[in-house]
């Protein structure tokens, strides 16, 4: 659409936008000098990570983003937060819930999915947030809108946590699969500059709770402990059951989502292309995923194929010693206990 302004006219901003853009350098100032003063650890993909709020960030990017989500954030009653740990199953949930909540507009033979990886289809809110220009803000997505993320729930502000209507659909997986996955998702990410960060390293680091996002065990209890005060704002999946019965799982989600399958549309077999669609070999073998890439920001581009791994349960065992299966299940037990949280999931 071409420009109305003359070509001797200027945009002016608005005092409003004026008030925006001096919040956002409050922040940003703000983060630079806080950058400074926060503790570190030795990072997984970076050099450092840094410790904000209890929580181990990458300074760069889920740092900053964190501030601004915290200062700047405008949630809408019907945005929906998908959030996990890193490596639990954010890929296949981002699919599932995609396909779930969006299934009368789109065809199977001709779904999005199919030409777009999951990473696509809706914002990575710990990036996007901060990527794009202050003004040109997250109001202009269309609503209901859906947002992915790693942080945890209590670095979320009071006006989502609170009565907003802001849903989140939390998913958590073993520890010990969770550990395995990430040290190799991160050192592929890790610069060539830096050294590789060896199984041992990467194990005494998880068990010390240092690692992007981590604690892991402070993580799930967040989503968990708010999920029992206010079921009805957040659910909780176990990447063990979805991968045990993914249709049974997916039928809670449409229900928690307000868009529960119809007697037709079970007896349609709805639920079981929607598994389908979205099945990790499926998405594995798609062109898009194979050769294609996801652009999180200027710091963070990942192949779409490192996004899946394997998507075993009980592959951990694999690689971990005896030792550090105990270790870390010990740890879970011990973090867990009296929780009412479950840890121990049969395996397939």
């Amino acid at each position: 659409m071409a420009s109305s302004l003359a070509p001797h006219q200027t945009f002016n901003p608005s005092p409003k936008e004026n008030r925006e853009e001096e919040d956002y350098e409050k922040t940003y100032h703000n983060y630079n000098q806080m950058l400074q003063t926060l503790p570190r650890a030795k990072g997984w993909r970076a050099q450092h990570v840094v410790k904000y709020q209890s929580h181990w960030l990458s300074p760069n990017t889920s740092l900053k983003g964190a501030l601004l989500l915290q200062n700047h954030f405008k949630p809408k009653p019907t945005d929906t937060f998908l959030a996990a740990f890193m490596k639990s199953g954010t890929t296949w949930l981002r699919s599932l819930l995609f396909a779930t909540v969006n299934r009368s507009r789109y065809d199977f033979s001709s779904h999005p999915l199919l030409t777009t990886g999951p990473h696509a289809v809706f914002p990575f809110l710990d990036s996007y947030i901060y990527d794009k220009h202050p003004i040109a803000d997250l109001d202009s997505l269309p609503s209901p809108r859906l947002f992915a993320t790693h942080f945890s729930h209590d670095l979320f502000p009071e006006s989502v946590k609170g009565s907003s209507g802001s849903k989140f659909v939390y998913i958590w997986r073993d520890p010990k699969d969770v550990l395995v996955s990430k040290w190799d998702f991160m050192n592929r990410l890790r610069p060539k500059d830096l050294p590789v960060l060896t199984l041992h390293e990467a194990f005494e680091l998880f068990c010390d709770g240092v690692s992007e996002y981590g604690p892991f065990w402070d993580h799930v209890l967040g989503y968990w402990n708010a999920s029992v005060e206010a079921p009805d704002k957040i659910l909780i999946l176990k990447y063990e059951e979805v991968k045990r019965e993914p249709g049974v799982q997916v039928k809670r989600l449409a229900e928690f989502m307000g868009v529960p399958f119809s007697v037709e549309e079970e007896e349609g077999g709805v639920v079981g292309e929607i598994v389908e669609l979205c099945s990790f070999d499926k998405l594995r073998n798609l062109e898009v995923n194979k050769t294609g890439v996801s652009r999180f920001n200027q710091e963070v581009v990942v192949q779409n194929r490192d996004f899946f791994r394997k998507g075993e349960v009980g592959d951990g065992k694999n690689y971990l010693t005896e030792e550090m299966i105990e270790r870390l299940d010990r740890i879970t037990k011990c973090k867990f206990e009296g929780t009412g949280l479950e840890f121990d999931a049969p395996l397939q």
